[in-house]
C-alpha cells in the first residue's frame, strides 16, 4: 500500500453518505387508502396509528399508486384570518336625542364585512345598529336588521368588543347609530375591513384526571400518548357558571411551562341590552407528549367546578389529487426518510368541497425487508479505517528517513 492509496482510502472514509431514497421495501406500515370521488382533490386525516408509527414530522408519509408516488401537501386544518383594513373618515357625528349618530365615508374599500370602531370610553354595553347607501344623507339605504353588541367590562376584567360584524357590502357611506352610552366625544376613529374566516378542526388527543382543589389553585393532571401532538386544552363548563375570567398556565412533565392565557364566560345584561362570550380553551405552542399540567389560579373566588378538560390536536390533513384512481396506498415507518417535495404542495390550492379518503386498519408492510447499512464507510469498517491509517504514519515516516539518510554528510 503507498501513500496514494492510503490517502484515497480516508478521504472516502469520511465521504457524506448519499440522502435515502423512498422504497416501498423500507416502510414498517402500510394502509390502503379508498377513494370515493376519485374525479376531485381529495384528503385523509391523520390518526393515532400513524402518529404512534411514523416519523415525529410525518416527513416518512408517501403514497403509492402500485409502485409510483402519488404527490401530496400535509398541513394542520388550523383556523385562520385574512384581514384587510381601511380607515374610515367620520362625518356628521352628532347627538340625536339620548343616542350618538354618525356617517362613515369608507373611501377606497370597494368590499367589507367588518367595521372596528374606536371608542375613548369604558365599562359600557351598548347595540350599533348599520345602514348602507351609496349617497351621502340618502333614504335609499340598506338596513342591517342584526344589531352588534359593543361593551367594555374593564371593571369586571371581563374583555372588550368594539366591532360592528356586516355582510358582504360595498356600499360607499355607512349610517352608524349607537344606543344610549356612548357620546359624540367618545367616537375616536373607525375602519372597515373584509375579514375571511376558516374554521379549526379538533381532535380528541388523551383526557385529564379530575381536578384537585389547593390553596386558590385548581390543579388537573393530563395523560396525552406517546408521540400525539396537543394544541389546546379545551374546558368543559356547566351552562350554569358565567361571569368568570381566570388565569391558566400549562407546564410540561418537566415543569417547564408550555401555555399562559386566561379562560371566561361572560352573560351580562344591562338595560335590556345582552352579551354572550365564551373563551374556554388554551393554546398549546409546540409539540408535547406525556403528562401536562393545567393550574387555574382562582384568587379569592370559589372554583370552577368543570365537567371536564380535553387536550385536542389540530387535525392534520393529507391532500391529494387521486387522479381518477378509487385506490392508493399509505406507507410510512422509515426513520431514515426526510419529507418529500413536490410541485403539487408549491402550486396547492384546496378546493372548496374536498373528499374524504378512507383508511384501512393498519398492517405491517409485507414486502418490508429494511435499509441496507448505509453508516458512513468509516463507521461500518473501522478496523480497516485504522489500518490504512498506521500504514500512511508508517510510509510517511519510512519516507522521512529515507531522507534523513540521503542527506549529505
Amino acid at each position: 500500500m503507498n501513500i496514494r492509496l492510503a490517502a484515497i482510502l480516508i478521504l472516502f472514509a469520511f465521504a457524506e453518505p448519499v440522502e435515502p431514497e423512498p422504497a416501498i421495501p423500507y416502510f414498517k406500515q402500510v394502509r390502503e387508502v379508498s377513494i370515493s370521488a376519485p374525479d376531485r382533490q381529495n384528503y385523509l386525516v391523520v390518526d393515532p396509528a400513524i402518529w404512534s408509527h411514523a416519523r415525529a414530522d410525518l416527513g416518512d408519509l408517501r403514497l403509492y399508486d402500485g409502485t409510483n408516488q402519488v404527490p401530496y401537501l400535509l398541513t394542520s386544518r388550523k383556523a385562520s384570518t385574512t384581514a384587510q383594513e381601511d380607515e374610515a373618515k367620520i362625518l356628521n357625528l352628532a347627538q340625536r336625542g339620548d343616542h350618538t349618530e354618525f356617517d362613515l365615508d369608507v373611501g377606497a374599500a370597494t368590499e367589507y364585512n367588518r367595521v372596528r370602531l374606536v371608542l375613548n370610553k369604558k365599562d359600557f354595553l351598548i347595540t350599533a345598529r348599520v345602514a348602507g347607501g351609496n349617497e351621502l344623507a340618502s333614504s335609499a339605504t340598506t338596513a342591517w336588521p342584526n344589531p352588534s353588541t359593543l361593551f367594555d367590562f374593564s371593571r369586571e376584567k371581563l374583555g372588550s368588543n368594539s366591532t360592528v360584524s356586516l355582510p358582504e357590502w360595498s356600499f360607499r357611506y355607512l349610517h352608524v347609530r349607537l344606543s344610549r352610552g356612548i357620546v359624540p366625544s367618545d367616537v375616536a376613529g373607525a375602519f372597515v375591513g373584509y375579514v375571511l374566516e376558516r374554521k379549526a378542526f379538533w381532535t380528541d388527543a388523551g383526557s385529564c384526571h379530575p381536578a384537585s382543589e389547593e390553596k386558590r389553585q385548581t390543579v388537573i393532571a393530563c395523560d396525552i400518548p406517546v408521540s400525539v401532538p396537543v394544541d389546546r386544552i379545551l374546558f368543559l363548563v356547566p351552562a350554569s357558571r358565567a361571569n368568570f375570567r381566570r388565569p391558566v398556565s400549562i407546564t410540561d412533565d418537566k415543569g417547564a411551562q408550555v401555555a399562559s392565557s386566561t379562560i371566561s364566560r361572560v352573560r351580562m345584561n344591562r338595560a335590556g341590552t345582552s352579551v354572550v362570550t365564551d373563551d374556554l380553551a388554551v393554546n398549546v405552542f409546540g409539540d408535547f407528549s406525556g403528562r401536562l399540567t393545567v393550574t387555574v389560579e382562582n384568587g379569592d373566588d370559589p372554583p370552577i367546578l368543570f365537567d371536564r378538560a380535553q387536550p385536542q390536536s389540530l387535525e392534520r390533513r393529507v391532500y391529494f389529487g387521486p387522479q381518477g384512481k378509487a385506490k392508493l396506498k399509505l406507507y410510512y415507518g422509515d426513520e431514515k426518510l426526510t419529507s418529500p417535495v413536490y410541485d403539487y404542495a408549491k402550486f396547492f390550492r384546496e378546493d372548496p368541497n374536498p373528499a374524504l379518503a378512507q383508511l384501512s386498519a393498519e398492517a405491517a408492510n409485507p414486502e418490508y425487508s429494511g435499509r441496507p447499512d448505509d453508516r458512513p464507510w468509516s463507521d461500518r469498517h473501522k478496523g480497516v479505517l485504522w489500518v490504512a491509517m498506521l500504514a500512511a504514519v508508517a510510509v510517511l515516516a519510512w519516507l522521512a528517513l529515507r531522507g534523513l539518510k540521503a542527506r549529505p554528510g
